[in-house]
């Protein structure tokens, strides 16, 4: 659905790329629960215990999926928007990228939401209008607070979908030869356009399986030669030193793989995945490593896979 002009606000997405800081933390996909959210953010040492943010020098990149499979998911946009503004009145900055689970709510596919997550957007059933009818009567609330140009799609509309932050790329699931040519500043607005209601389609880069936010080659347990030759590619063309997704969960925490240039930080930080200590990704000038849980392939050191450490 497309709303008119004067319920949507422009969207304020900034161009890809962003300075970095001293310290640069990457958090993986949250679904919807606000406590491990606040355990990754507090393991980061971007907030403390009443969500103040205190990371003056710090700069932390979230890499979509904050909504679906968990409770949460108004809670967890709330305070990350929060946050948003605090970390830049701090000195610090907060980039929130958009996944497939977002895109999935704004074109009304509610596979993953649960009843409860359902009942938090109630309140927004009264602004329904044109969904009667289209949607089940239990999910209007939460289709009028996500379809585009609606207030939950603009929050959305105004986080990247693709970020470089200092020498680090990041994207939910990946970014392939064919982003870059496609451009990734124009895989941003398009994104945004869409969720703001001012563009009746989401493109296909952003639908296909191997868009930005679907793609799971750079997911899998075992990376070839060939995907590193890939990446090695995407790479050199924006300029950065690794990409770092989410989207694929690593079952024994946060991975990395092609010389430490591809970071995988799913590590299934909700409780919808069972109960498991939060993993994050820092990097400074020393190098990159985990806060948190160890991860075993760290602890057996495979081949492949460095301790992290590395210089950047």
């Amino acid at each position: 659905a497309v709303v008119d002009s004067s319920r949507a606000r422009e969207p304020e997405v900034a161009d890809y790329r962003f300075p970095s800081r001293p310290r640069l933390v990457a958090i993986g996909d949250i679904h919807g629960d606000l406590s491990a959210l606040r355990r990754a953010l507090r393991l980061a040492g971007a907030i403390d215990s009443e969500d103040t943010w205190i990371g003056k020098d710090l700069t932390v990149v979230q890499t979509g999926d904050q909504v679906d499979r968990g409770d949460q998911d108004r809670e967890v946009l709330d305070v990350l928007e929060k946050l948003e503004a605090s970390a830049k009145a701090a000195g610090g900055a907060l980039h929130v990228l958009n996944g497939n689970h977002e895109l999935m709510n704004a074109r009304f596919d509610f596979r993953y939401v649960t009843r409860k997550s359902f009942a938090s957007f109630d309140e927004f059933s009264s602004r329904a209008g044109e969904l009667a009818g289209k949607v089940p009567e239990a999910e209007l609330g939460r289709a009028a607070a996500f379809m585009p140009g609606a207030p939950y799609a603009q929050k959305l509309a105004r986080h990247q979908t693709v970020a470089l932050v200092g020498e680090s790329l990041f994207a939910h699931g990946g970014v392939l030869p064919a982003h870059v040519d496609y451009g990734l500043d124009r895989i941003n607005r398009e994104a945004s356009a869409f969720l703001a209601g001012k563009s009746r389609d989401l493109p296909r880069v952003l639908s296909d399986e191997d868009g930005p936010v679907w793609t799971r080659l750079y997911g899998s347990p075992e990376i070839d030669e060939a995907t590193c030759q890939i990446l090695g590619r995407v790479l050199a063309a924006v300029g950065a030193k690794r990409l770092i997704v989410g989207h694929t969960v690593q079952e024994h925490g946060i991975s990395s793989a092609c010389q430490d240039r591809l970071f995988r930080i799913d590590i299934g930080l909700s409780a919808y995945y069972g109960k498991k200590p939060p993993q994050v990704l820092e990097i400074t000038a020393k190098g990159a490593r985990i806060l948190g849980g160890a991860s075993p392939d760290t602890k057996k050191g495979k081949a492949g896979d460095s301790a992290l450490h590395s210089a950047p």
